[in-house]
């Protein structure tokens, strides 16, 4: 199956070292189609942080990059900086587009900018975000597997967790998910899961999944946990969409990432209807 990466807060000034050539070596192998970087690319949003990022996201050497900035990319000590030009250094690395999209025959990939400068941390999708990305779902071809990208959870599978729901999710949720969505990337609170959105939300009537990411080098790890990326593979055979999300943790015995669980999704017609089924966070098989 092709693959997508998805790589989330890397938190670039307490990367390391070790990981990061890791990391690299791990994309270099499987080759993905597409990287996708669901925000957090640095601790402070500092130039020379931005600079090693870029460094990075060069040296992935992927046909198609989609990055997005998350809460950590805005100034948090630089009020000046912060309220009249948040993207600023941002913008110098990556460019002026907050919200980019990717289509080919096999991927529509939606990434929208969730930070606010008037929010410390949380995140916001507005009303317009909604309605735009709605509008593109409804124009996916046949054959993609449907992504949207934000950098805060729309599912959370620990009640710590929940003031880290971004706000408005629900709302974006049920009409992404009635548009087409198949999956919402995100990452924001370092623990990777695989959310049934279908099963979380009633009456949502497609199968809809929140895949989170961890922190993929940052040692800003969560107590227990090992720094994390996501591989998803897609394929249609047969006109059956087949898609598998792995997860890969860097497990320093083996001084690589190593596969460590797989959630293989199953789809159905986006006409068809889904039945409620008891909510299954965490459906992976080790």
């Amino acid at each position: 199956m092709k693959a997508l990466i998805h790589i989330s807060d890397p938190h670039f000034g307490t990367e390391q070292t070790a990981v990061v050539e890791a990391l690299l070596r791990l994309v270099h192998d499987e080759a993905p189609e597409l990287a996708v970087l669901s925000g957090d690319i640095t601790q402070r949003a500092r130039r020379e942080q931005f600079r090693a990022a870029k460094s990075f996201t060069e040296q992935l050497e992927v046909p198609s990059l989609i990055v997005i900035p998350g809460n950590h990319d805005i100034p948090l000590f630089n009020f000046v900086a912060r309220f009249l030009n948040p993207y600023g250094n941002y913008r110098r690395e990556f460019g002026d587009d907050l919200e980019p999209t990717f289509e080919s025959d096999r991927w529509l990939v939606i990434a929208l900018n969730t930070t606010r400068r008037y929010r410390h941390k949380d995140g916001e999708v507005s009303k317009a975000q909604i309605r735009r990305v709605t509008d593109r779902l409804k124009m996916a071809s046949v054959g993609q597997l449907r992504i949207v990208v934000t950098h805060q959870p729309v599912c959370v599978t620990q009640v710590k967790d929940e003031p880290n729901l971004l706000h408005g999710c629900e709302a974006a949720v049920r009409q992404w998910a009635a548009a087409g969505a198949d999956l919402v990337l995100g990452g924001h609170i370092h623990l990777p899961y695989v959310c049934a959105l279908h099963a979380r939300y009633a009456g949502i009537m497609r199968r809809t999944w929140a895949v989170q990411a961890g922190t993929a080098v940052s040692r800003r790890v969560r107590p227990g946990g090992n720094n994390s990326i996501n591989l998803i593979r897609y394929e249609v055979l047969q006109q059956r969409r087949q898609c598998t999300v792995e997860r890969w943790d860097y497990l320093t015995s083996a001084k690589n990432f190593v596969r460590v669980a797989i959630d293989p999704l199953d789809f159905y017609p986006s006409d068809d209807p889904v039945e409620s089924a008891p909510f299954d966070a965490e459906r992976s098989i080790k």
